[in-house]
Formats: structure tokens, sequence, C-alpha cells
């Protein structure tokens, strides 16, 4: 199997969607003869042609609005923002026509709105967030955050086969961090399912995208230096949320602590918290804890970033603390 960094296996999974099937494109900022801003789509405009590798306008909305209408037509549309922060901008599109068209008049709205998301490259606060929850909170869609380069071409290619609309937030630390061997043959991982990506018996981490890595650090520190097995879970989807596999590991360890890169207030570790609460209160041998960022915009100084950030440290130090109840 060939060896694959994250960002070529997006660009993969894109690809062989595309083959596959006529009525996918693409469409985004600089996709076309640039081969987008991380070169995800390079070569494509090449191989394709210009009617489904679209250039566009600086303008997310009109990306977004002319997919809504490609998706009503029959086409599987493919959305590429620059920088996933400017999604902003096409919040209306997204969160009042794209997540509603199947509830208010049985509309299929198969199309996909990607992008580059995420902290650790001292990118400053515009071009650093995670807005995920932003669309968590949006009945209608599909939020997926991959760890791995395996997981984000199955990931992309059951996103863009999905007859509902997907955000797929590509994490741009891991772009060309993370590689491994990534099948060449046509597979899918399924939304909407969690993977154990450690086993353990005393605490259960529970997390996503480049928060992965850093729990598998931590958690092979805390067995090496306090001897406790931790669990770690990457979430894959957080909407749908896999709550029986976090409910199945919590039912083993007894402890939660979730951690993710998103700000404190909001995040998905007060609705898994508020979801455990009610529906595993008795399985808790201690209070469900959380790292995450810091409640700020993201800094652009590399030591104010990584004191935002959570890190490997700061999981350590949660866990000894629970550990300890």
């Amino acid at each position: 199997m060939p060896v694959m960094t994250y960002v070529q296996a997006v660009g993969r999974g894109l690809w062989e969607e595309m083959e596959r099937d006529p009525a996918v494109l693409m469409i985004g900022e600089d996709i076309g003869v640039y081969g987008g801003a991380f070169k995800v789509t390079d070569g494509f405009l090449a191989h394709f042609g210009r009617e489904r590798v679209i250039d566009t306008p600086i303008s997310e909305s009109a990306i977004v609005g002319a997919a809504v209408g490609m998706s009503y037509l029959g086409l599987r549309p493919v959305c590429e923002l620059q920088f996933i922060d400017f999604i902003a901008c096409c919040f209306n599109q997204i969160t009042n026509f794209v997540a509603k068209s199947h509830y208010r008049w049985g509309a299929p709205v198969p199309m996909v709105i990607r992008g580059p998301a995420g902290g650790g490259v001292h990118g400053g606060p515009f071009h650093s967030q995670n807005p995920e929850m932003y669309f968590v909170h949006t009945p209608g869609l599909k939020v997926v955050c991959p760890s791995s380069a395996y997981d984000a071409k199955g990931l992309i290619k059951a996103a863009v086969r999905d007859n509902n609309p997907v955000l797929f937030f590509e994490h741009k630390f891991l772009y060309r961090r993370v590689k491994e061997e990534v099948p060449e043959d046509d597979y899918i991982v399924p939304l909407g399912q969690a993977a154990v990506r450690r086993e353990g018996r005393d605490l259960t981490l529970v997390t996503y995208a480049a928060m992965v890595q850093v729990c598998l650090d931590a958690a092979e520190q805390l067995e090496k230096e306090d001897g406790l097995a931790c669990e770690v879970i990457d979430l894959r989807t957080l909407l749908p949320l896999d709550k029986e596999t976090i409910l199945s590991s919590l039912r083993k360890t007894n402890k939660l602590l979730v951690v993710h890169e998103d700000t404190r207030t909001g995040g998905i570790a007060g609705e898994i918290a508020a979801m455990v609460m009610e529906e595993a209160f008795d399985q808790l041998d201690g209070p469900l804890m959380r790292v995450t960022s810091l409640d700020t915009p993201v800094p652009y100084s590399p030591p104010l970033e990584e004191y935002f950030l959570p890190n490997a440290a700061k999981v350590v130090k949660a866990a000894r603390d629970l550990a300890r109840y």
C-alpha cells in the first residue's frame, strides 16, 4: 500500500469519487489552475476539465449558494473554502438553505463543504479557528473531523456519497505531519462511527482531529509513569455523535476526560457531559473533566498560541487529577 500524507489522502478520495461518479464536481477559490491553497486539488483541472473543477471569485457565500442549486439539480458539488474560518461568510446559506431543504420540502442536498481548520501553525485569529460547533448545533447537517490519513480518505468518500449536506473539517496541522499506508482500493469510513484508538481500563479520553495524537501521547506517558491504562476514543464525526462508543467505554473505565481544540464554552465537551449525566450518571466514579483551548481568539504569537492550545502535558495533569478520585 502507498504511504500518503493526510492532505494527499483527502485529494485521493476526492479524485476517486470524481472518477466514479460524473455528478461529482469541485467548486472553490483557486482550486483549478493553482490546485488549491494547500494543493488538495492539484492536477484536477487538467484531468477533469473546467466544467467539473470550477474556480470562483473570493466569495464564500456565492460558492455555497451556487452549490446548493447544483445539488437541487442532481449534482454532487464539493465546495472548498480556502480557510474554514471564512465559513462565517456563508452562514446564512448553510443554516437557512443547505440544512433545512430536506425538512422543508423533501429535497436531498448531496453536497460537501470542506476546508482547513485548526491552529498550531501560527496562522493568527482568522486562519486558525475551529468553528465546528456552530454547525453541530444546526439540525440537518453532518459534521466530520478526521484525524488520520486513512480516515481522511475514507470519510471524504463517505461524505461525497451521502445525500445529506456534510461539513468536512480538515485540520491543517495534520496535512503534512501525518502519514500512513492508505489502501488504493475503494473503501469508505462510515459517518457517525467513533474509533477506539487505544484500549484502556482506568480512564477514557474522548477527542477528535489533531487532539487524537495529543491524547495518545498523553496516554503513553500516563501508562509509563503512573501505570494508568487510558482508553482513547476518536469521535471522527461530531454530528451525528456516536454516543454508544462513549458510553460503552465509560461503563468500563468509569472516568471520562474530554479533550478538544475548540474553545471551552459551547464546545462538544459540554454536550458530552450533559449526555453522560442524563444517560450514565451512575457509571461515573469522578467528575467529568475537560481540557480545551481558552475562551479567547486564537493568538498569532507562537508562545501565546502554545499557551492557548491543549497539549499532552495539560492532558496528563487533568488525567492524574481525575485518577485520584
